[in-house]
């Protein structure tokens, strides 16, 4: 099944697989929307699809840690991509005629251990898909949705669940903080020629609940971050991959920060400063410093594993480290992915993700 369907999705745009990582920076056909800073980002409407656009995603990231203290990652992801442009009713076809395309991924990251896996679904038959309200997403048994399926249910507390051949997992998230804009009100800008999407996050859950690896069930507990962002052509031609951060300081204010790799070396960063009453300040390219510090071979691969960042503006100086190096993504689009904390002038706990090597 992961063959047949990441060979539908090659087949169906050989070119755009040229253009940047998994083919975000490739020039999509005419039909899709425009991401546009005009546009309002609303709740709860936008935490459901938006299937005139090209691609979006759904992302839960934690960093748990079990009774006798020791620490886990977790990651959860649903991906939707139009293979065509939807019609003007919103869906395009029904059925198998359905153009969106869903993949999953779900992992666990022990100091040890980095255990994944990957599901694939067509839109249109009932085996994955995404509701606004009440919130509601998931391929096959993997889901995050609110716990409360009334239609005026608020988006939290949500539950959250997937499982792989060796591990799986169950927790609860919940938080009163209200959701973040991103870039400037939700208008996250990706590169020099304009490249945009629309994204908010909610950094501030609190997240409790099982893990089990290879059969072992763990109580753990800890701090979860959601990232939600779609557009249409989130890269430009030139960008071969990110670095992304997200971090949580320990008087719980939030940091997002992007490195957006540039094949002329001359790499696209911005970032958030965040608070937990939802506020946020963009940070731009020339406010913020990512030198990656130490390189880990993964399968022959030199990937940048430990960090220095810089902000001056908020005296931060920090060296993030992973809590696992070789947390590599074996999935059909490879990349990194993991926990980290780091310590400096601030310490705390966060998450990596870095594609493109």
């Amino acid at each position: 099944m992961r063959l047949l369907a990441a060979l539908a999705l090659v087949l169906a745009a050989p070119a755009a697989l040229a253009q940047g990582y998994a083919g975000l920076g490739a020039e999509p056909q005419e039909g899709y929307a425009e991401v546009r800073p005009d546009r309002e980002i609303r709740f709860p409407e936008d935490h459901g699809p938006h299937p005139e656009f090209r691609i979006e995603w759904w992302y839960v990231t934690a960093n748990l840690e079990d009774a006798e203290g020791r620490a886990y990652g977790l990651q959860w992801t649903l991906f939707r991509s139009a293979l065509r442009p939807a019609s003007s009713t919103g869906g395009g076809g029904e059925g198998w005629a359905s153009p969106q395309f869903w993949m999953a991924h779900a992992a666990v990251t022990s100091a040890d251990q980095h255990l994944s896996a990957e599901r694939f679904a067509r839109g249109g038959i009932g085996q994955a898909g995404v509701a606004g309200v009440p919130f509601s997403a998931h391929l096959d048994d993997w889901r995050f949705e609110s716990t409360t399926p009334a239609p005026d249910a608020p988006f939290a507390p949500l539950h959250l669940s997937a499982r792989g051949e060796d591990f799986a997992y169950d927790l609860t998230l919940a938080t009163d903080a209200p959701p973040v804009l991103q870039g400037e009100a939700g208008y996250s800008v990706k590169s020099d020629l304009g490249q945009a999407s629309h994204y908010y996050s909610q950094p501030f859950f609190e997240a409790e609940g099982t893990l089990v690896i290879e059969g072992r069930e763990r109580e753990v507990r800890g701090r979860a971050w959601m990232d939600r962002e779609w557009s249409t052509q989130p890269l430009a031609p030139g960008q071969s991959g990110w670095d992304w951060f997200a971090l949580r300081f320990g008087d719980d204010t939030a940091v997002m920060l992007y490195r957006l790799r540039q094949d002329d070396g001359n790499h696209y960063l911005t970032g958030n400063w965040i608070g937990r009453d939802g506020r946020s300040e963009s940070l731009g390219r020339n406010t913020v410093s990512m030198t990656p510090l130490e390189r880990t071979d993964i399968d022959g691969r030199a990937v940048p594993t430990h960090w220095r960042i810089e902000i001056p503006s908020r005296d931060v100086t920090i060296e993030t480290v992973p809590l696992n190096a070789q947390s590599w993504m074996d999935t059909s689009f490879e990349y990194w992915e993991g926990p980290i904390r780091f310590a400096g002038s601030h310490e705390g706990v966060g998450y990596l993700e870095m594609t493109g090597y």
